[in-house]
């Protein structure tokens, strides 16, 4: 990689311009597959003003003979009262060999297209290969980008919003429409999950949303949310009645919810999970074992996906 005559700044803009997602998809696949240098990231708690704070995360990630990037992200849940959006982010983009800063990323678009892509990746191997309806519960800035990018990887013909708000829902639904989405608002999530193929939950709760009874056979489960171990989208019974996948095993089992309490009351033990992405993409773990199987991947985030998506931006803006 050669260094710039000048350090540049990336838009939103240029984020959405650059990350389309089968090339983003594809392009993870390949980086999971051969590997790269991902120190555990950096998490810091943030008291904030009157206790309204949230959490700084610092992820770093290089590759030999690649870029470094390092992912400065803030996430502050009470900034939905505030009318803005939780989670902002800045990359930092810098040349492999001689250190030298490149540019700087807008990290929001970047991190909701990469956290996005990965899902679809998981999909690509877990998710029923005749799977048609979608369930997105939440209505946030990453649940709108799981609604576009899972059709890439599955014919998806429906589908279905549920969001705390209604009128949240109806908007996102709406939104897809206009994309050209078959897309409705659900009230019944009960009903809503039993309709549909994937589910995927992107969201700041912090106890269950999705029951395992509420599970058909062969249904694909896409935890997005959660990030904290005081976190949960679905229960116990919905993790116990799945095969469970993970986009990282250090991050997923140390810090997301929906896996470290139950590892923490005995219900499932760390061998339960059956892989990560790395290990489905080199083909160390399988994917679906069959139509009826029930299937769960709870995702983190990991650096590795922000250097390649970082890298792809770079690329694409430097032509």
């Amino acid at each position: 990689m050669t260094a710039p005559d000048e350090f540049r700044v990336l838009s939103a803009a240029e984020v959405a311009a650059g990350l389309d997602y089968p090339s983003l998809i594809d392009r993870l696949e390949t980086a999971f597959r051969t590997g790269a240098e991902v120190p555990l990231r950096h998490r810091h708690d943030l008291p904030g003003k009157d206790g309204a704070g949230g959490t700084m995360l610092i992820k770093p990630a290089w590759r030999d003979g690649g870029p470094v990037a390092v992912k400065i992200v803030n996430i502050f849940p009470g900034n939905a009262a505030r009318g803005l959006p939780a989670l902002h982010g800045t990359v930092l983009l810098c040349d492999g060999a001689t250190g030298i800063p490149l540019a700087a990323i807008e990290g929001q678009s970047l991190t909701n297209r990469r956290t996005a892509a990965a899902s679809a990746l998981a999909a690509r191997y877990l998710a029923r290969a005749d799977a048609q309806t979608h369930l997105v519960v939440g209505a946030g800035q990453i649940a709108a980008e799981l609604a576009r990018a899972l059709p890439c990887v599955r014919p998806i013909r429906r589908t279905l919003v549920w969001a705390r708000k209604p009128d949240q829902a109806k908007a996102f639904a709406d939104a897809l429409a206009a994309e050209g989405h078959t897309a409705d608002p659900v009230s019944d999530l009960p009903g809503a999950v039993g309709q549909a193929d994937i589910v995927s939950c992107a969201t700041l709760a912090t106890e269950p949303l999705v029951r395992g009874e509420w599970l058909r056979p062969g249904v694909h489960l896409d935890l997005v949310g959660a990030f904290r171990p005081d976190m949960r989208e679905v229960d116990d019974e919905a993790v116990l009645g799945c095969r469970l996948f993970v986009d990282t095993r250090d991050g997923a089992l140390a810090e997301a919810g929906d896996l470290t309490q139950p590892l923490a009351a005995g219900l499932i033990a760390p061998d339960d999970v059956a892989g990560d992405l790395a290990d489905l993409c080199a083909g160390r773990a399988a994917g679906r074992g069959g139509p009826d199987e029930l299937t769960l991947f709870k995702s983190v985030g990991t650096a590795l996906e922000d250097l390649v998506a970082a890298e792809l931006v770079w690329d694409r803006a430097a032509k």
